[in-house]
């Protein structure tokens, strides 16, 4: 398994120059995004510890959760199969267990790698962390290996401090989207004092701050606020054009939920003067773009423009 990271990892592209801008400022792009056709990006990172860890204590399956169009679950499922894990997803959202229909994209394809689905209320959800709930699905399912949702622990923090190489060192700037906060962790851990970390957050919300500090030992990184267009997975028709236009010109696909916005932010932080004359940007691709298909069907119920990719 080992080889497996490590040759992937070794056949990564350089990253990739994006533009110039006034004042000197230069954008380039980490393409984690191509680490592995079906296990990439920051997911990539994340489950690397995590499944060596599994190996290590002679576990059979991975359970996990996440909701209906979880990049977490995708990567999870395909993971699982490359590695023989049996594995399982506690799916948010109990009106699904008998509407297959109404499956996503994402749903069918980790079905289609063997996983195991449990769907459950939102109420239940939220319980997901609790150790009186985890022991009622270790009744249910046997032993498990955990993974929380969106992969964040320890091993993930691990995982994404390699995010970051020697090539690295001269970029001003380390520039990632924010769901759960472990890969902007293992950037913060990774970068060097000269280099400020910016995560801009895909969430509305408040404790985000508080829940990387906890996870960090250093001070040189900002929280974005402004770039969720009004919460996770939500988005509009700027956005959307944004994506599309970014597309076409620099011939690199942004995925809607975290790295469209993040590019989005980073481009009207330019605007407003955030960065000084001569900064190196780099921003960190942490692919997201195998719900490419079911934002498109969202977006045609909509009545806004689709993704052209």
């Amino acid at each position: 398994m080992h080889d497996f990271f490590d040759n992937a990892i070794s056949q990564n592209m350089p990253n990739q120059f994006v533009k110039e801008f006034d004042k000197g400022i230069q954008l380039y792009i980490k393409r984690e995004d191509l680490l592995h056709p079906e296990v990439s990006g920051n997911k990539f990172r994340k489950l690397k510890y995590n499944l060596l860890e599994a190996k290590k204590g002679n576990f059979q399956s991975l359970l996990t959760f996440g909701g209906a169009h979880s990049n977490h679950i995708a990567a999870s499922a395909a993971a699982g199969k490359l590695f023989d894990f049996e594995t399982i997803g506690i799916i948010r959202g109990e009106e699904l267990e008998n509407s297959r229909q109404k499956w996503s994209p994402t749903l069918k394809y980790a079905e289609s790698c063997g996983m195991q689905f449990k769907f459950i209320s939102r109420e239940e959800y939220r319980e997901k962390e609790s150790p009186e709930f985890i022991e009622k699905l270790r009744n249910y399912f046997d032993d498990f290996y955990l993974v929380p949702e969106g992969g964040t622990n320890e091993f993930a923090i691990k995982g994404c401090t390699e995010i970051l190489s020697e090539e690295d060192k001269d970029f001003n700037f380390i520039c990632s989207s924010v769901g759960t906060g472990g890969t902007l962790a293992g950037l913060i851990n990774a970068a060097k004092d000269s280099q400020k970390v910016l995560g801009y957050s895909a969430l509305n919300s408040d404790y985000l701050k508080d829940e990387i500090s906890n996870m960090v030992e250093t001070s040189n990184w900002e929280l974005m606020l402004n770039y969720h267009f009004g919460g996770y997975a939500k988005v509009d028709e700027q956005l959307i054009n944004f994506i599309n236009d970014f597309s076409k010109n620099y011939k690199i696909n942004l995925d809607p939920v975290y790295t469209g916005k993040l590019l989005f932010g980073i481009f009207d932080l330019i605007k407003q003067g955030y960065f000084p004359a001569n900064s190196k940007i780099l921003a960190i691709h942490t692919g997201g773009l195998q719900g490419i298909e079911g934002m498109n069907r969202f977006l045609k119920k909509k009545k806004l423009p689709q993704i052209e990719y």
